[in-house]
């Protein structure tokens, strides 16, 4: 038997929407700390800038008898953490938040490290642990979020998904690398 629960009736959720409109999406039901969501998605942004700005460059560098396949998968890693990013701008505006971009921070809020990687599996390997480092992140951000926040947490989930894809595809190339 389903518990008895109230939906609050149209008036009264009218009238809540018309209260503290300035915070957008953030409405009376968003029950976590906005500054620390906001602090935990623009590290977030940071830690997909960095992977942006490898990828790309590893797409460039990428040389030696195996780096066409190499550098196709670099490029659509480097167009698939644009995206994520983006999403990660959007949604911290929608909760009444500023996305920072700025360069001075970039490095401090990020959660990866910017190693360039000198050879092809260099590459791999750097941009191997830096996915890594994204999916443990993500995976403690989705479990802080909990039942809280559920638009940032699915959005979050659907970027951990594509984190491990990226996991899964660098690894494959290293075994493919290795034999």
């Amino acid at each position: 038997m389903k518990s008895q629960r109230c939906l609050t009736d149209i008036k009264t959720l009218r009238e809540r929407a018309r209260q503290h409109i300035e915070n957008g999406a953030a409405t009376r039901g968003y029950k976590v700390n906005r500054e620390t969501i906001i602090k935990l998605l623009n590290e977030a942004l940071a830690t997909e800038i960095i992977c942006v700005l490898r990828y790309g460059r590893h797409h460039f560098m990428a040389s030696g008898l195996n780096a066409r396949s190499v550098a196709q998968k670099f490029l659509r890693h480097w167009k698939e953490e644009q995206i994520h990013a983006d999403q990660i701008a959007r949604r911290i505006i929608q909760i009444g938040g500023e996305p920072d971009f700025s360069l001075e921070g970039l490095l401090i809020r990020n959660h990866t490290e910017y190693v360039q990687g000198v050879t092809l599996i260099g590459m791999i390997e750097e941009d191997l642990i830096a996915e890594r480092v994204g999916i443990e992140g993500y995976r403690e951000m989705i479990a802080y979020l909990a039942g809280d926040d559920t638009t940032t947490r699915r959005m979050l989930e659907e970027i951990l998904v594509m984190e491990e894809e990226h996991a899964e595809d660098l690894a494959s190339l290293l075994t493919e690398l290795d034999s």
